[in-house]
């Protein structure tokens, strides 16, 4: 039995031994181009469909969803966005006035002194006027005492409130920002500003805003702390033109561009003569090097022994 059992063995292990391992298995030999041609329209149809509609969605997951109906401000075809195009200083100087006159019982120009506005929106002599109509804190005297004196040019705009806390304690929490530099601070510049001054409306179905905020679709979150500050004949303007709302915030943004970049005019004006110099220089430039260096480039020096 033993003996057996060790041949049984032995011709099973030979067996397994030559039993091959590689299995063939039939290949489909399936391509597209293998396809007839009704099928490959199909196909093409089916996966542009399938693309475009992936394509869609995300799209509009990215920019149309229920928690976030932020809008993004337009471009507004401003007359100082020209490449050479100067700041309008009649608009400036109306900007200014509804600074004075609307913003600045919240917000704060600290950057800001009233000899810049000389030669810009008004005179010397109106700037002094407008200086010694605020009283500021000075000191101390000869006794050790502080006083009270009239502003002068190189006083700084006032600010509406002593602290940051007393700010946001007559505003509900809300802190007003600075305004002079708003427009560089603010994606989108004075684009975004006119959108947010004029943007308030009622909010949409659907969307609730708590008491004491306010629905703007321009604002991060859409719920403000401030309340429509701007609205038609809120103030008389000195030269006489209609105090629209659009009107007011075009004002307004233009001072506010000028506030933050007080240099925009001379910029482009050193940026036009730089152009003008170049165009005069650079035939001079390419002569010199045709016909001056190219002789002194290509000459050839020889050694020529006696």
């Amino acid at each position: 039995m033993a003996a057996l059992r060790a041949v049984v063995q032995a011709g099973s292990g030979r067996a397994l031994l030559s039993t091959p391992r590689i299995v063939h298995t039939s290949r489909a030999n399936m391509s597209f181009s293998s396809l007839s041609r009704s099928k490959q329209v199909a196909a093409a149809t089916v996966a542009v469909v399938s693309a475009g509609g992936a394509g869609l969605a995300l799209m509009l997951q990215q920019s149309v969803r229920a928690s976030d109906l932020e809008l993004h401000p337009p471009q507004y075809p401003w007359s100082h966005a020209g490449p050479l195009s100067s700041l309008d200083h009649a608009s400036v100087r109306r900007g200014y006035q509804v600074y004075k006159q609307v913003c600045s019982a919240c917000h704060s120009m600290e950057y800001l002194a009233f000899r810049n506005l000389v030669g810009v929106s008004h005179t010397e002599a109106e700037v002094k006027a407008l200086a010694e109509e605020i009283e500021v804190v000075d000191g101390p005297d000869e006794s050790g005492e502080m006083f009270t004196r009239p502003g002068k040019l190189s006083d700084y705009f006032p600010k509406p409130y002593s602290n940051p806390e007393a700010a946001r304690a007559a505003n509900n929490g809300a802190l007003p920002p600075d305004l002079s530099y708003i427009v560089n601070a603010r994606h989108g510049g004075e684009d975004y500003v006119f959108s947010l001054l004029t943007g308030y409306c009622e909010p949409p179905a659907g969307v609730e805003v708590r008491e004491g905020l306010y629905y703007n679709p321009y604002f991060p979150g859409q719920a403000i702390g401030m309340a429509p500050p701007i609205y038609n004949e809120i103030l008389e303007y000195d030269d006489g033109t209609p105090a629209t709302m659009s009107q007011v915030a075009k004002d307004v943004c233009t001072f506010l561009r000028w506030a933050a970049e007080p240099e925009h005019d001379q910029r482009k004006r050193m940026g036009l003569k730089l152009l003008l110099g170049t165009a005069l220089i650079t035939p001079l430039l390419y002569y010199m090097k045709r016909h001056r260096w190219s002789v002194l480039k290509s000459r050839k020096i020889a050694y020529r022994p006696k």
